[in-house]
Order: C-alpha cells, then sequence, then structure tokens
C-alpha cells in the first residue's frame, strides 16, 4: 500500500521516535510523487521529511535497503552537500519497507546550464572525500572496477533488449554502442581507476539549490565507491538533463565542457590528472547503463508486481502499480524518447560527431 493511503499507520511509527509522541496526522504533508522508488512526507513546522521506500532499485530486502539509504545519507553528509539523517524508522507489518527521517531542503530545482558550476562543486566535494579502506566500506558497493562494475549492471539491463519492441535503427545504435563497451572492459581489466565515494543518481532533478547557491544531493538511495566519472556523466548526459520537467536542459558540448573544467578546477590536482583519460568512456557507458535501463523498465513496468519478483526477500518493484498514473505516462514519455534512434544518435554524438567533447577530454 502506498504511504499516501496509509499515512496513519505512518504517524504512529513516527510518534514512537522522542519528540515525535505529540505529532497530530495533519502535520503530515504528502508531497507530489516525482520518483519511482520513494513516497515523501512532510512533518509540517519541523523542516523533516520522511522518505519512504516504495522499492528497493538494488533488489535488497527491506531492511537491508534501508540500512543501505541510511549509510548513504550519513557518508555523503559528511561534503555539507547533502540533508542530515535524523532516523531510522525499521520496517514493519504496518510500514513494510520502513523510513528514513531527514532534514528538509529550502531549496529550488537547478536552472541550467547557469546552476551546472554548482552541481560540479557539489560533486567535487563528495568525491573528495576519504575513502576508507575495504573493511569499512560496507553496506555500500564497492566496484573496484568501476568499468566492470557498471558493464555488470548494463548486460543485466541489456537482456531485456530483445523484448523492448526497439525500432531496428535504434537496435542498431545501442548495439554499436555495447560493441565499443565490451572489448573496452576486457582491455581495462586490471587497470587502475579512480575510486572515491560517488553518487550514483546525478540525474539534475535529484538536486536542490539553497539560498547561498550551493547544490545539495536529496536522493542518495545509490551512492557507493565507484567511478567518480559516472557521476559527472550522468549528471550532463541528454536523458539526465530532460528527464524531470523543472529541470529541463539541452546542454551544448562547450556547456558540457565547461561542466568539466569547473570540477576539474575544484577536485585536488592529483584526482583530477588520474582521472581525465576515464572521463569520456565512462561517459559512453553511463548512457549505455541509461538507456539499457529504459529498455528494461518498458518491459518489466507492464508486468505484475509478482511477475516483477527478483526474489522472495526482494522489494524491487518496477511495476506499473507500484506509482501513480500520471509518472507512469511522464516515464513512457521519457523513455519512449531516449529509445528512439535519432535520440541514440544525438547522444553518440558527443563521441563520434564532428564537434564533440573528444577535443576538451
Amino acid at each position: 500500500m502506498s504511504v499516501i493511503a496509509n499515512l496513519s499507520a505512518l504517524l504512529a511509527t513516527l510518534q514512537e521516535i522522542e519528540g515525535f509522541a505529540s505529532t497530530a496526522l495533519e502535520e503530515l504533508q504528502p508531497l507530489e510523487v516525482k520518483g519511482l522508488a520513494h513516497d515523501h512526507v512532510e512533518v509540517k513546522g519541523r523542516n523533516l521529511l520522511l522518505r519512504v521506500p516504495k522499492q528497493s532499485q538494488f533488489a535488497m530486502a527491506a531492511a537491508e535497503n534501508l540500512n543501505y539509504q541510511a549509510a548513504c545519507f550519513r557518508r555523503v553528509g559528511q561534503s555539507g552537500h547533502a540533508p542530515s539523517l535524523k532516523a531510522v524508522i525499521a520496517p514493519s507489518e504496518s510500514v513494510p519497507m520502513g523510513a528514513l527521517l531527514v532534514e528538509q531542503i529550502n531549496g529550488r530545482p537547478p536552472s541550467l546550464p547557469q546552476d551546472l558550476g554548482a552541481l560540479a562543486e557539489c560533486m567535487a566535494r563528495v568525491h573528495a572525500l576519504p575513502v576508507p579502506g575495504k573493511t569499512q566500506r560496507p553496506p555500500l558497493g564497492d566496484h573496484a572496477n568501476p568499468v566492470a562494475g557498471a558493464m555488470k549492471e548494463i548486460e543485466q539491463q541489456a537482456e531485456f533488449l530483445d523484448e523492448a519492441a526497439l525500432s531496428s535503427e535504434s537496435r542498431q545504435e545501442i548495439e554499436a554502442e555495447l560493441a565499443w563497451a565490451r572489448p573496452f572492459a576486457a582491455e581495462t581489466q586490471g587497470q587502475s581507476q579512480p575510486q572515491t565515494l560517488v553518487l550514483t543518481d546525478t540525474h539534475p532533478g535529484n538536486f536542490l539549490i539553497d539560498p547561498e547557491g550551493r547544490a545539495i544531493i536529496v536522493d542518495l538511495e545509490k551512492a557507493l565507491y565507484g567511478s567518480p566519472a559516472t557521476d559527472l556523466a550522468h549528471a550532463t548526459i541528454y536523458s539526465s538533463t530532460t528527464w524531470d520537467t523543472d529541470v529541463y536542459a539541452d546542454l551544448s558540448i562547450d556547456e558540457v565542457a565547461g561542466f568539466y573544467r569547473r570540477y576539474l578546477e575544484t577536485v585536488p590536482e592529483e584526482l583530477a590528472e588520474t582521472l581525465r583519460p576515464w572521463m569520456l568512456p565512462l561517459r559512453r557507458i553511463t548512457m549505455l547503463r541509461a538507456v539499457t535501463w529504459c529498455a528494461k523498465w518498458r518491459v518489466v513496468q507492464s508486468r505484475s508486481k509478482t511477475e516483477n519478483k527478483h526474489s522472495a526477500a526482494s522489494t524491487e518493484d518496477w511495476s506499473a502499480e507500484n506509482n501513480t498514473s500520471d509518472l507512469i505516462a511522464h516515464v513512457a514519455g521519457r523513455v519512449d524518447e531516449y529509445l528512439q534512434a535519432k535520440t541514440l544518435r544525438r547522444m553518440r554524438a558527443e563521441w563520434l560527431g564532428p564537434a564533440s567533447l573528444r577535443a576538451f577530454f
């Protein structure tokens, strides 16, 4: 059941937290549903939000998923560019996925390209955080080989290409990128790759700009240790900058290059130098991750919750019945565009066209 339809149960769990016993039902205000994985409920007068998972995009069990997300907030929060975590509400019979109580950010959606510099600085601060030893990285994922980690996800999603009703031209565009990516992943196996704490899901709609002009990342369920180049790519590829209607922008090559330049000027010099050779390859791989996800979503959203069950414990659920009809229509429209051959060619032109990012990298 959606949290929107079960606010009383959510209130009862909130009242068990010290300082919230007298909270009334009318103080809980559901916010507009914009994401596929969470509901958000404002706790009025507290500058706090209840962040309530609807599913795990990593196919985790409910408690494991909540623990992972809490760790994301705690670690990224050290950068000063994320909401602070106030409390964790464990999964229960009445609130099956549990919830996080987090700081509510007073901010506006980014305006692109004007706020690209703020996004670059936010990511630079996160990527500059000290990376803990291997034994201290769990529960967050650890992609010691970020290319291989991304390719594993891409290959799993690519299994849906046959069922995704793609045009022959679209399939050719995707297969051409896969034909480049697979040998690249093999060739780079064993090579040293820059690795930092990364946000992973950095489409601009996941940020707010605070009154001081700082970018704050507000969606933190997918943070892990991997390549910072993935964050930079995901923030600026066409399928990200045109995903959210509040942040919609079709960036030029020069605007994207300016974003990368600002980032490289902000991070420590050693990270900038080691990262530069990986920036364009990871941009291509991030584009593949995005479009193969679109193919997967097109297939699985039409299935029932039972059909989408990843395992007995998994809470992954992309079925349409898990979201509002308006949200499903929005995502379907975006997916349809990104899987068109002309859109795929437009994205690939960033590295194959006559005016490409190759000149910058």
